[in-house]
């Protein structure tokens, strides 16, 4: 699994894994953050939260084509410096006014700028690091290495933004309460029912602190400051995280600094030397990013699918799902927990393939320690077990840290199968994977639709939480099995595009499969803009019926774009 990469693989991806932690801190709790600051609608939260999405996976087109002219490495420094200055501002407490929405808004435009100098490009050095013929064969396992880093910055993201939230509101002597933002601004403006008047109350009641004898109308506004606040340090931790980034970046830089050519750059280089560089004739480049932008135009539906975690999986997080764990499903709520257990896949994995007794022997020790581990901190747990929504958010990068060296293996596997009738092994082609991605997506909103029958509409819920909530299993089921789709669609796709991207576009084709992912970002408002007007179930069905739509016109394109790319 790792034996055979090249360093530089590990150093991008560990510079990567700090940039995304901080990044899905932020992402964890921003939805959440804006509706308890600022008191908006779901259809509101809902457009800024996807336009921001929508720029921050835009604008790699733009520092694509920046850095096919300037470099690769300039690009991604430059948007490390860019980024930090987007989360400082965005950690800076205001007045939910004009000038405190300026501010939000001007904070994550520097943050999209900055990712979009930053992502692409250090993908296309990763991928530049596999054009050298002794990597080549290892492309598709190092990307899938190179995803499962940045999932482990992501699987850590909601833990870490819910201690630190309620680290902050415990100093106000408040505790979290999903229902008590939008109670409380419904109350400020006066159009709170007597009902959810007497809920209000009887919530402020059981308040840890002075805030419970607080007149009602005192504590609405304590509270509002006070969670927006607490929101405000989550967003803190993505500054000390990108300082640990850039450290790793530049204390191993001489890993990979033979992969910061680009094509003008490589061209240069081979003139001096005598070196002759193999082109591609004009038809073929064009068949290549023909090809190329219909694979981008197919995973649109995946990213308006799967990118529902920050918004609609949330809000069914916090409304119709309950506040609590029971049972042995409160393991996933542990970080530490699922942090032990996806570590023991890799160590259960070198069990089996280590080249000796010892090396066997040894990691069947730290296996059986590392289950051992788990299994202390769940027995530790209260029972039943409080959770926050967003901690939600940490089952899909868990599952990708557990499943990656699984899917690896079994791919490895079909690549290895080889006969008469498929010389090159039965491994799916990536255009393949991703088609059979969309369908492994439809079946999660299937889930979906299953745990929303019977449950009333957001519009009838009127701010308030399900009388009749599920059980978390609807979202952790969920999230596992779109978690399979993204395997098979997004470390492949990302490869997929470093392989057969002409050099000299290299940087703008990673840029257009952001921008694929950027028009899939702004396309998953529709939920939120539909939240309040139909049934619960039709969201997901609308999702599932997209997914299923967009696999089968991947698969009706698959001969042509497989010829062309060959």
């Amino acid at each position: 699994m790792f034996k055979g990469q090249p360093k530089g693989l590990f150093a991008l991806a560990l510079a990567n894994t700090g940039e995304r932690f901080g990044y899905y801190t932020m992402l964890a709790i921003f939805m959440l953050f804006l509706q308890a600051k600022f008191g908006w609608e779901q259809a509101t939260a809902s457009q800024v939260y996807s336009i921001f999405l929508a720029a921050v996976y835009f604008m790699p087109v733009v520092g694509g084509w920046l850095a096919d002219k300037i470099g690769y490495g300039k690009c991604v420094v430059t948007g490390i410096s860019v980024m930090f200055l987007g989360y400082v501002a965005l950690a800076i407490p205001t007045a939910a006014n004009g000038l405190g929405i300026t501010l939000m808004l001007g904070a994550l435009l520097l943050i999209a700028i900055g990712t979009g100098l930053f992502k692409g490009n250090l993908q296309v050095l990763v991928g530049n690091l596999y054009d050298d013929p002794k990597y080549s064969a290892k492309r598709d396992s190092a990307f899938s290495l190179f995803y499962m880093a940045i999932n482990i910055g992501a699987m850590f993201a909601p833990s870490a933004a819910t201690a630190i939230t309620n680290k902050f509101l415990a100093k106000a002597g408040l505790i979290y309460k999903a229902d008590i933002p939008a109670l409380a601004h419904q109350f400020l403006a006066g159009t709170i029912t007597p009902e959810n008047t007497e809920n209000l109350r009887n919530l402020a009641s059981i308040m840890p602190g002075d805030a419970s004898s607080m007149e009602l109308g005192a504590f609405c506004s304590y509270y509002i400051e006070n969670l927006s606040s607490s929101y405000n340090m989550g967003f803190a931790v993505a500054c000390a995280s990108l300082i640990i980034s850039v450290a790793i970046y530049f204390a191993c830089r001489g890993w990979f600094k033979h992969a910061d050519v680009n094509a003008k750059q490589a061209a240069e280089k081979a003139a001096a030397s005598g070196e002759k560089i193999e082109e591609l004739t004009p038809k073929q480049t064009k068949e290549r990013v023909v090809a190329l932008c219909l694979v981008f135009a197919v995973v649109i539906f995946f990213w308006m699918a799967f990118h529902q975690n920050g918004q609609s999986l949330t809000w069914f997080a916090r409304d119709y799902t309950q506040s609590f764990a029971e049972g042995w499903t409160r393991i996933g709520f542990n970080i530490w927990s699922l942090a032990l257990i996806a570590a023991s896949i890799y160590t259960l994995f070198g069990t089996f393939q280590s080249e000796s007794k010892k090396g066997k022997f040894t990691c069947g020790v730290i296996t059986a320690l590392l289950w051992g581990g788990a299994y202390y901190l769940y027995s530790g747990m209260a029972n039943p077990f409080e959770i926050q929504p967003q901690l939600f958010q940490q089952f899909n990068p868990f599952y990708v840290v557990f499943l990656t060296p699984i899917s690896m293996a079994i791919f490895s596997a079909l690549a290895d199968k080889k006969s008469e009738k498929h010389p090159k092994g039965m491994e799916p082609s990536a255009p393949k994977k991703i088609a059979l991605g969309m369908f492994v997506a439809a079946v999660g909103y299937l889930i979906m639709i299953l745990g929303s029958l019977g449950q009333a509409s957001p519009a009838e819920l009127q701010g308030t939480v399900s009388p009749d909530p599920v059980v978390p299993m609807y979202l952790i089921s969920t999230y596992l099995v779109l978690t399979f789709a993204e395997l098979l669609l997004s470390p492949m796709g990302i490869s997929f595009v470093s392989k057969v991207a002409p050099p000299k576009y290299k940087g703008l084709m990673m840029g257009l499969w952001f921008a694929a992912t950027a028009i899939g970002n702004y396309l998953s408002s529709i939920p939120g803009l539909l939240w309040m007007r139909v049934p619960l179930w039709a969201n997901w069905a609308i999702l599932m019926a997209l997914c299923i739509i967009a696999g089968g016109i991947m698969l009706a394109m698959l001969k042509k774009i497989e010829a062309a790319t060959a």
